[in-house]
């Protein structure tokens, strides 16, 4: 393209952006002052995702919603945004209409002000982290970056008004139809719970952890590029084995993903197919998995407990390729499975006993390697062969040589100090 065209062809964005912000009601000198500041395309993007004109400051905007000022800074706050000069009119109708709508919510007694400040942090990190998605390089063909990586700010502030006037509406609609099946989803999973367990008790569940192994070595010689493409089939990966399985996934934290089942024969499964989902995957490594079974405490779309404790450090103890289970997870198995039916889990899974191991901030517990019948599980360690689990053995006999000497210190000390003798005592010697 010639220098000409190139520049008729900027001359024409040019128009068309001038002409949209005239439309949007943009005074001519903040198109002047965007034009010299080469930044265009942040002004389009200001007046198409937050169209109302900032007219309030943080004062004005508390009286006009009967709202504490201290309270409506902690809601801003939470909702993940910086704090602004009391004096600066940064507050939009919008903002106000949210206000009030978190004041009748309040005022209806659906929220107190503490479940309304935690779920603002909740609505606030999960779209940020949306909006984050919906902006990143790797996703392309958005109205938001336009799919052609053009840095020039006029040609991408039209192409921003041309699309997003559109797309940004129906983003808005598809996030509107997932939040409603998800709270649909959830909200049948807790009338469920509930008509199970004892009213006021945690709700028992499955709890696993899958972690792919040698990711740290690998992101070390991956260009940037490369390693984004292991980490997002990764999680692909995970997403699509889990939900298939009937679980959820309830993160994803780097190079490991927790999830939760209701059942632990869907986890059990969801298990088996992970490792196995992995294993014939040419672009990752194998992955461990551990699974635990117990009562969690469900808050924020997050789960805590000791039992999810437990589940994130057996996953460390488990040999690549293989999934690892508690002593209870095996309990709940074989209950659910004995003299049951194919869709009860009967004659599904095998168990291979391991030395009881010592578990960091546990102790010392019974696991399980969980595999399909007639399948080897040191078979499941298919490509990084048995040296990962030799290795395991030595540190696990290292780990009872250490007890043995710390017991035989404590007890020494223990009868030199009730002697008056040698604290360091004999018995060592």
């Amino acid at each position: 393209m010639t220098p000409e065209i190139v520049s008729s062809s900027r001359a024409g964005a040019l128009e068309r952006v001038r002409g949209f912000l005239r439309a949007q009601g943009t005074p001519e000198d903040e198109i002047a002052e965007a034009e010299s500041r080469d930044v265009l395309d942040l002004l389009v993007a200001d007046r198409l995702l937050v169209p109302a004109e900032r007219r309030y400051t943080q004062v004005e905007v508390a009286e006009m919603t009967g709202m504490d000022l201290d309270l409506a800074r902690r809601f801003w706050r939470a909702l993940g945004f910086p704090d602004v000069e009391l004096e600066e009119r940064m507050f939009t109708d919008l903002d106000i209409e949210a206000l009030v709508t978190l004041r009748s919510m309040m005022d209806l007694g659906v929220l107190d002000v503490d479940t309304g400040l935690q779920f603002a942090r909740v609505i606030g990190s999960s779209m940020a982290r949306i909006a984050e998605a919906e902006v990143s390089p790797q996703v392309r063909g958005l109205a938001i970056t336009g799919g052609s990586g053009s840095s020039d700010t006029v040609e991408a502030a039209d192409r921003f008004a041309a699309l997003a006037d559109h797309s940004l509406p129906a983003m808005a609609r598809l996030l509107e139809f997932v939040w409603r099946r998800h709270v649909q989803a959830a909200v049948r999973r807790a009338m469920l719970l509930r008509s199970r367990s004892d009213s006021g008790a945690l709700p028992v569940l499955a709890v696993g952890f899958a972690d792919m192994v040698g990711f740290t070595t690998l992101s070390q010689q991956l260009s940037e590029e490369e390693l984004a493409a292991v980490v997002a089939r990764f999680e692909e990966v995970a997403h699509e084995t889990v939900t298939a399985g009937g679980g959820r996934v309830v993160k994803m934290i780097g190079d490991e993903a927790m999830f939760v089942a209701d059942s632990a024969l869907d986890a059990a499964r969801i298990g088996l197919a992970l490792a196995e989902a992995y294993a014939d995957d040419e672009l990752l490594s194998d992955v461990r998995v551990a699974l635990a079974v117990g009562p969690v405490l469900v808050q924020d779309g997050d789960f805590y407990g000791p039992v999810v404790n437990l589940a994130s450090r057996v996953v460390n103890i488990a040999a690549p390729g293989s999934v690892l289970v508690t002593d209870e997870f095996h309990d709940v198995v074989l209950d659910v499975t004995s003299g049951g039916g194919p869709g009860d889990g009967a004659g599904e899974f095998e168990f291979l006993a391991l030395r009881p191991r010592r578990v960091k901030d546990v102790g010392r517990i019974q696991l399980f390697v969980l595999h399909r019948p007639g399948a080897d599980p040191v078979a499941l360690d298919r490509r990084l062969g048995g040296r990962f689990e030799r290795i395991a053995e030595v540190f696990h006999d290292l780990d009872e040589l250490r007890e043995k000497g710390e017991r035989l210190i404590a007890g020494a000390r223990s009868a030199g100090g009730a002697e008056g003798g040698d604290p360091e005592g004999s018995e060592l010697e």
